[in-house]
């Protein structure tokens, strides 16, 4: 059963929400606070997250920028009445993995955190069937089952978007991708905001690879320099 954390400050909305997840066979817990929000995470160690941007006594982005520096990848999908698109996409850009606005239909946030759920069946599918495939080029080590990366032997740390664009890249060398095509193959879905959070990605990636490795096609997308990675299984 998925357990699903909602870190929510309007009892209304939490309620509601923990309702109908617990009809559809979702395992709830909920928190109104930050502080509360930060120990379920910690105890709890939920599946999905849903997450208000404005609580009681902090940020919930600040919340998610937590958990994404020390490591965690669980889904995190942020329920706010911040319409802004600056703010939109300043959540996706720190490692959240949807955004929807308020008000909100029940039915769109189902299908959102079944989108995710979807993955994490997918994850853990592929860890249990390959738990030692790799990609490998020119120096980029990437560990499919444990979601490692290394560059010429030094470990980095990805978020879930980095490590996906970064297996995109490396399972097609050479191959050109549009940013349309970057955002419906790694977000998974074309309902996003912007595709400046590509050109965003595909900057941080650089700035941890080499520049050289992810070459800019003008007019058209990026792409990784040609190569012919190793998939092995030892």
């Amino acid at each position: 059963m998925t357990k699903v954390l909602i870190v929510e400050d309007e009892t209304n909305i939490r309620e509601m929400v923990t309702e109908r997840l617990e009809e559809e066979g979702f395992a709830v817990v909920s928190a109104s606070t930050f502080a509360m929000g930060q120990r379920l995470f910690a105890s709890e160690q939920p599946d999905l997250v849903i997450l208000d941007w404005r609580l009681p006594d902090g940020q919930g982005i600040e919340l998610l920028k937590q958990w994404r520096q020390s490591g965690a990848t669980t889904p995190v999908v942020f329920l706010s009445a911040r319409v802004e698109l600056i703010d939109k996409v300043l959540g996706l850009e720190l490692g959240a993995n949807d955004y929807i606005t308020k008000p909100f239909e029940m039915r769109e946030l189902i299908a959102r955190l079944r989108v995710q759920e979807r993955w994490l069946a997918g994850q853990f599918q592929s860890g249990d069937a390959s738990n030692s495939a790799r990609l490998e080029s020119h120096g980029v080590t990437l560990e499919l089952g444990s979601h490692d990366v290394f560059y010429h032997g030094e470990q980095l740390s990805l978020t879930r978007k980095e490590f996906s664009m970064l297996h995109l890249f490396l399972s097609h060398p050479g191959q050109v991708f549009t940013r349309d095509e970057l955002l419906d193959q790694v977000w998974g879905y074309d309902q996003y905001p912007e595709t400046r959070t590509v050109d965003t990605h595909v900057m941080q990636l650089r700035q941890k690879l080499s520049n050289d490795l992810i070459e800019t096609v003008r007019g058209v997308g990026y792409r990784w320099v040609k190569n012919n990675p190793n998939l092995t299984n030892n």
